[in-house]
């Protein structure tokens, strides 16, 4: 057996891992990523890691620390939406970007205007997964702007972005990369410990994010269809107009479809790994634009989620994601509008509180004695101001009460 990294043990042993991929691909040969009960990407270690391969993943893992919250010039933090530069609603302009998108089509329409304007040689995106395996989210490295239209639309499940990145860094080509949160912080990290991640990843864009369900989770939701997870060749979780539907396809022909709100709401949202339900940063702080669905009617206290054209949010967070936008813009490849922290407040209400309760939670951590993870940088504090202390109170007496009985 090799001798185990402490890096890895504390992540596991915590149950902090998101699942981004990056041991695996900063110490390739070493650490191999596995699917896991109850259908999570965990990390494997298979041999020794180098001293340097333990720093990196020590420094960069999500699951260990997560990158601060940087304030460049002419840039505000929010404790709740992170950093930024502008706040914007906006969609493609191109109607079967943004019909396919799930919320406007923003972030496909970037990629593609990066892509196809020689701002950088590739994209490294998530598809669906083929016929064999449907609910597996295979990373590609898209060159051809036609071809990023495949990787639209939400996966609500494991993906594993970073589990080539050494391989990418080697590649000579520039990236735009597009992640879950934790992908992005996981990217950044690494950049101090390889200053070839700025030249090779010119542009980071991420999302806000809900969490990362176990593919049991979406086995629930094609059996809640009426299907047989077994048959099915075909699975999207979104798109398709806004929110759009979730919808399965057998091999033999057949095909069900399941609501936004029932196929979140009701089945995903129950099984978010337990790294989800802590993280400070699940608006994307680290990118240079982060979006998500401006959902209407949050003034009654929740967002409607009735059919209608795409709208997304658009949080221009750095310099260069300002310069992608405004390019973008000028070339009328996107449309926007300004908006306000208030209504985001509206839009996202969910993630909001979530973000006011994660000092509750992790304090949970503390007191049962589990490992956890270095959250300097984001606002945790400021945030839990926001919450009352009857909230706070439950959410650390639940936390510690799953952790006490191992079900985390």
């Amino acid at each position: 057996m090799p001798k185990t990294s402490p890096a890895l043990n504390a992540v596991l042993r915590g149950k902090l891992c998101s699942g981004c991929g990056l041991c695996a691909g900063v110490a390739e040969g070493a650490v191999a990523l596995e699917l896991a009960p109850p259908g999570f990407l965990r990390p494997r270690q298979t041999a020794p890691l180098t001293a340097r391969q333990e720093s990196i993943i020590a420094g960069s893992c999500p699951g260990l620390t997560v990158a601060r919250w940087d304030r460049e010039p002419e840039v505000e933090i929010d404790p709740a939406w992170g950093p930024y530069r502008r706040l914007l609603t906006g969609h493609a302009t191109d109607d079967a970007v943004r019909f396919v998108g799930s919320s406007g089509g923003m972030l496909t329409a970037l990629c593609q205007f990066a892509l196809g304007n020689g701002l950088v040689d590739a994209v490294v995106t998530v598809l669906a997964g083929d016929g064999d395996t449907p609910l597996a989210n295979p990373v590609q490295v898209i060159d051809d702007p036609a071809a990023l239209l495949a990787a639209a639309g939400s996966r609500y499940g494991p993906s594993s972005p970073l589990a080539t990145v050494a391989r990418l860094l080697d590649d000579g080509r520039r990236f735009l990369f597009v992640g879950k949160p934790c992908d992005v912080s996981a990217l950044r990290q690494l950049g101090r410990f390889d200053a070839r991640v700025a030249e090779r990843f010119p542009f980071a864009l991420s999302f806000f994010c809900g969490g990362v369900p176990s593919l049991t989770g979406s086995e629930r939701v094609i059996e809640a269809m009426g299907l047989a997870p077994a048959d099915v060749g075909a699975f999207r979780y979104r798109g398709n107009g806004w929110p759009g539907k979730a919808r399965a396809e057998t091999r033999d022909g057949r095909s069900a479809e399941m609501d936004y709100e029932t196929c979140w709401g009701g089945y995903l949202s129950k099984h978010v790994q337990f790294r989800c339900k802590i993280c400070p940063d699940a608006v994307g702080g680290a990118a240079d634009i982060a979006c998500a669905d401006a959902w209407f009617g949050g003034e009654t206290g929740y967002p409607q989620f009735e059919d209608r054209d795409g709208r997304s949010l658009v949080m221009v967070r750095t310099e260069a994601g300002a310069s992608l936008l405004d390019a973008a813009l000028a070339q009328g490849v996107v449309e926007c509008e300004r908006t306000g922290i208030a209504d985001i407040d509206l839009m996202q209400p969910s993630q909001k509180r979530r973000k006011s309760l994660v000092a509750a939670r992790t304090a949970a951590l503390a007191a049962t004695l589990k490992p956890r993870p270095r959250f300097r940088g984001v606002a945790v504090r400021k945030a839990a101001r926001g919450a009352p202390v009857r909230d706070q109170l439950r959410n650390f007496l639940g936390t510690t009460w799953r952790i006490v009985k191992g079900r985390q």
